[in-house]
């Protein structure tokens, strides 16, 4: 009689726990449903209602999901935090962590913590967000190689991601892979046409390639964007420049440091086809001014072969 009474009362405990875990499973859908439709203050009172009945890693990292589209950070850390308290290991908990990691520029930190999630069994569709963070923190750290694979791995041939691609073409410039950054900003161009700055870039890598006629088309779509837009008047004044068209360089070249005095690649470049023309003494003061300014490769070589026995004005 007494092991019947047990065996009751432990199948009565039993049925109560498994009914309050489907009324958690229950408030987190529902939470994450109002997160979908944009409600994230209801959002947040579903999953406070699924702490209230089981304080666990994945209700408070729930949570935390519902602060972040509010942008209330400080809220975002604090449920972020108490779910890795509770259990460190948890995906999701570590990349909302690392997140604000990242916001906040620690980026040793935040590759820590995506190795942690991506070492624990990771799944899609959140596998892809921890692993393009991570590149996205590599690239801050300067591990360009590591921080292209997992930008390549995260995206996985998409191009919905636009911040993703504008990095992953940027360290392909930086080791030198220009038609590696060229083909992703042909994909840019496409998904993101508006922008004036995807458009600007792949001029340059064209130049870079050496391919200035179709690189001048390219300039001369950016600048239909916008005339006067520095960046783009620089890099086709470069490429002028490569053309050998010296003339047509400088009027870029000074129409952009009209708008952008400290930009150090125009003046690399003002400084080089000064230079060509006898004047010494400007292209030197617009050399070192470029290396003061920073940014430029091979700008003390250049300042060896124009600025020897020159002291530049200031």
């Amino acid at each position: 009689m007494k092991v019947e009474l047990i065996l009751a009362c432990s199948m009565l405990l039993f049925s109560g726990a498994c009914a309050e875990a489907q009324d958690v499973q229950q408030l987190l859908h529902q939470g994450d449903s109002l997160l979908k439709a944009d409600r994230p203050q209801k959002a947040a009172d579903k999953f406070t209602a699924a702490i209230a009945k089981s304080p666990s890693a994945e209700c408070y990292s729930a949570r935390a999901r519902a602060w972040f589209q509010m942008d209330r950070m400080d809220h975002f850390l604090l449920d972020a935090e108490k779910a890795l308290k509770i259990d460190s290991l948890h995906i999701e908990a570590n990349y909302q962590r690392a997140l604000y990691a990242f916001r906040s520029e620690d980026y040793n930190t935040t590759e820590r913590l995506t190795n942690r999630a991506l070492n624990h069994g990771a799944k899609e569709p959140l596998k892809h967000q921890i692993t393009l963070l991570r590149g996205e923190a590599r690239a801050e750290l300067k591990k360009n190689v590591f921080a292209i694979q997992d930008l390549m791995d995260g995206l996985g041939g998409r191009t919905d991601d636009t911040q993703a691609l504008k990095t992953l073409a940027r360290l392909y410039d930086q080791v030198n892979d220009h038609a590696a950054s060229l083909e992703t900003l042909e994909k840019l161009c496409t998904v993101e046409a508006d922008d004036i700055g995807n458009w600007t870039n792949r001029g340059f890598e064209l130049t870079s390639l050496g391919r200035y006629d179709e690189a001048l088309k390219i300039y001369a779509h950016a600048l239909s964007m916008d005339k006067d837009e520095p960046t783009a008047l620089s890099d086709r004044a470069y490429n002028y420049l490569k053309m050998g068209r010296e003339a047509e360089a400088l009027v870029d070249v000074e129409h952009s440091l009209k708008g952008y005095p400290a930009n150090a690649f125009a003046l690399q470049t003002r400084g080089i086809l000064r230079a060509h023309k006898g004047d010494k003494e400007k292209a030197c003061a617009d050399l070192s001014l470029a290396k003061i300014l920073g940014g430029v490769q091979d700008i003390d070589q250049l300042i060896k072969e124009n600025c020897a026995g020159i002291t530049p004005k200031r």
